[in-house]
């Protein structure tokens, strides 16, 4: 008989506990150049804690000025989490940080130096933005540098353990929330009426800029499935309940952002978050596996995420909600990651622990390996550049399975 997900549920604290038990002072030693003490109740936690999802993100330049659109360049507004981070945390006294070597070391505007990019090189952000014609990539908000006229090119508000739950992602003492990313585009915006004038200000939010969100696994690996810290969660929701629970919460959110006068807008579901390293090495299974639950909770959540998209469209006049379908995007590169050029789908290239280097994350006491372009994940739980790459390509030319209803050049030069 198939377990249930209540009975998955259970099964795994004890699991979790014995991993995150044993890994504890591999954990306190990569805190340490943070100058953080870890807090006493959660520091044997930090795996969970640093599950980051193989999710996606999009941060694009957009499109269409007045009448004839056509690559014009606009703005990008991120939210979302590590996938997009583009250094946030880095300005936050908080237990997830990608500020640290070998992180970026593919990144060439750095020199190869850290940013707080959750990755080898660029982010599918960075890309897209590229290939968009974006002249610069997104400020962190959070940088002190993200003032004056470089606003309007767009704002990174993304934060590594960030979800659309406030509570979601404690363990890692501070993050930035998707309510709080919110509240901070509340700023920009004000911004960018003293900037341009409130008339000028309203077209260029409107018809020149893409709000990408990317966000909802760390509710789950953070939060919903994280021993002892959800546990009460787990009491009174049923994993239904949960979901419910998330998709209400992203509607207000997404709500709010139309009133500041957001109107394109690309939304990533949840990716196959059980075939990350990090989970194929705990439940050491073979390299062809994937952890049936948390892949389950994912395909739930999708699936009301798609209908909520539908519902956006047809409730909040003007605006273009795009959907991304990330979990079989990035599942169809894990099956067949040979036929796009990788060697390995299971292994990170940067990490320590297990048969899959899945456990301790990337930093500079990681084994690291030398042919980053040949590995879907560049650590635990975050993909390479060079599946950043392939992912990037599906999201700009747009096959109506990955992307609908329109790819994101399309988005880019609507006319609304």
């Amino acid at each position: 008989m198939i377990p249930t997900v209540d009975q998955q549920l259970q099964s795994g604290l004890t699991k979790h506990k014995s991993i995150f038990t044993s890994l504890s002072d591999n954990y306190k030693s990569l805190i340490s150049p943070f100058n953080l003490s870890p807090p006493s109740m959660d520091s044997n936690h930090m795996a969970a804690g640093l599950l980051l999802l193989v999710a996606f993100t999009v941060a694009a330049a957009a499109g269409a000025d007045g009448g004839d659109g056509g690559g014009t360049l606009g703005a990008s507004y991120i939210f979302g989490d590590s996938l997009v981070d583009a250094g946030n945390n880095n300005f936050l006294p908080t237990l997830s940080k990608a500020n640290i070597k070998p992180n970026g070391i593919d990144f060439k505007p750095s020199g190869g130096n850290p940013t707080g990019r959750y990755t080898n090189g660029r982010t599918i952000g960075d890309i897209i933005g590229e290939e968009l014609g974006q002249p610069h990539y997104a400020v962190p908000f959070l940088d002190p540098n993200s003032t004056g006229e470089v606003i309007l090119h767009g704002v990174n508000y993304a934060s590594g353990g960030g979800g659309i739950m406030n509570a979601t992602g404690r363990i890692f003492v501070n993050r930035l929330s998707m309510d709080i990313q919110v509240d901070y585009f509340t700023i920009t915006r004000k911004q960018i009426d003293k900037l341009l004038g409130a008339s000028k200000a309203r077209e260029h939010v409107m018809k020149k800029s893409i709000f990408s969100i990317s966000i909802g696994s760390n509710d789950f690996l953070n939060n919903y499935l994280l021993p002892v810290l959800s546990i009460g969660a787990r009491v009174s929701q049923t994993p239904d309940g949960f979901v419910d629970d998330l998709i209400g919460h992203l509607r207000s959110q997404l709500t709010r952002l139309y009133k500041l006068d957001a109107r394109k807008f690309i939304l990533g579901n949840v990716g196959p978050i059980g075939c990350i390293p990090y989970q194929r090495t705990i439940n050491q299974l073979n390299e062809n596996e994937c952890v049936a639950l948390p892949n389950e909770l994912a395909l739930r959540y999708n699936a009301k995420l798609k209908d909520l998209v539908a519902q956006l469209n047809d409730n909040l006049p003007g605006a273009t909600f795009v959907h991304a379908n990330v979990y079989d995007l990035v599942l169809e590169l894990i099956v067949n990651y040979d036929k796009y050029g990788f060697k390995t789908a299971s292994k990170a290239c940067c990490g320590n622990g297990g048969q899959y280097a899945g456990i301790i994350p990337c930093g500079p006491t990681s084994t690291l390996c030398e042919d980053r372009d040949k590995h879907v994940f560049w650590d635990p739980y975050h993909p390479s550049e060079a599946a950043n790459l392939l992912i990037a390509k599906q999201l700009l030319q747009g096959d109506p399975k990955y992307v609908s209803p329109m790819n994101l050049k399309q988005l880019r030069d609507l006319n609304l």
